[in-house]
């Protein structure tokens, strides 16, 4: 398995390479530019190709970059959506300094206009940034359904996808935490929510997970995230994730509330050890 989190990218590229390394990870994940802010730092090619061999000699899973949490291409706001599609924009370009990545994001609020008019707003700044040539496989992240959000149904992210052209170029994260607390019971039955998946996306799009316990119960929709196993998903559950055929290959990214690296590193050894 591959597992990793999310890690400040204050000290460039090969800094969080060596951190995740040394904390037992061989993935992680950060943020394009501040996660509550808009411009993103000048970007260091030689850091980025310094981090790309690293990842190569240490047998790295692909980096499951997140975009910014201000990013909202749905808004009944002009100015929001228009800092979404540039920031989008510039990421892409910017992620093809570490090719083959993923790039990761919430798919938007759509602020009452309607769970419909959100999807064709994505929909339509997904048209306006992907591009052929682009390497990096851009994530609808699965989430908990909390106020106007989109995508915490399996069949909104399909008609998301069904309205891009370039949709080869999508995938999906599923988040645990935001899964469950949207009302697919993987606790009870992940296979019966896999099977809904594959039929509804397909499984060959899903591409990652952010693993999560909740904090919240069952269908609470308020997207609370706890450590691993101390939560309503329960060590079990976290078990049948880790180990489930569909899942087990792919990179793994613990957005816990934890705040120190030696306190992820524990976390990983004692998610490796769940795995087995």
């Amino acid at each position: 398995m591959h597992i990793g989190w999310h890690l400040s990218a204050a000290g460039g590229f090969m800094a969080m390479g060596r951190t995740a390394l040394e904390a037992g990870a061989d993935t992680f994940a950060f943020f394009t530019r501040n996660p509550r802010g808009g411009a993103a730092k000048p970007l260091d090619t030689a850091d980025a190709a310094a981090l790309m061999a690293f990842l190569s000699e240490h047998s790295f899973a692909p980096l499951v970059v997140h975009a910014p949490y201000t990013l909202n291409a749905c808004s009944d706001k002009e100015g929001v959506r228009d800092f979404a599609r540039q920031a989008f924009a510039e990421d892409l370009q910017r992620m093809e300094a570490t090719p083959g990545q993923l790039y990761n994001f919430h798919p938007g609020s759509h602020m009452k206009q309607g769970v419909e008019e959100g999807i064709r707003m994505i929909s339509e700044m997904l048209n306006a940034t992907l591009f052929s040539e682009m390497t990096t496989t851009v994530l609808l992240e699965t989430m908990a359904g909390k106020g106007s959000e989109v995508g915490s149904r399996f069949e909104e992210l399909r008609e998301i996808i069904d309205r891009v052209d370039l949709g080869d170029k999508l995938g999906v994260c599923f988040d645990t935490c935001h899964t469950y607390d949207a009302g697919y019971d993987i606790v009870n039955d992940l296979d019966g929510v896999l099977t809904e998946f594959d039929k509804i996306i397909g499984l060959g799009r899903l591409k990652a997970v952010h693993l999560n316990d909740s904090k919240n119960p069952f269908k609470s929709h308020k997207d609370r995230h706890e450590t691993i196993g101390n939560g309503s998903l329960g060590m079990d559950a976290i078990r049948r994730v880790l180990n489930h055929p569909a899942l087990r290959d792919l990179p793994f990214i613990l957005e816990t509330p934890h705040e120190t690296v030696a306190e992820y590193a524990e976390e990983i050894k004692f998610v490796r050890a769940l795995a087995q």
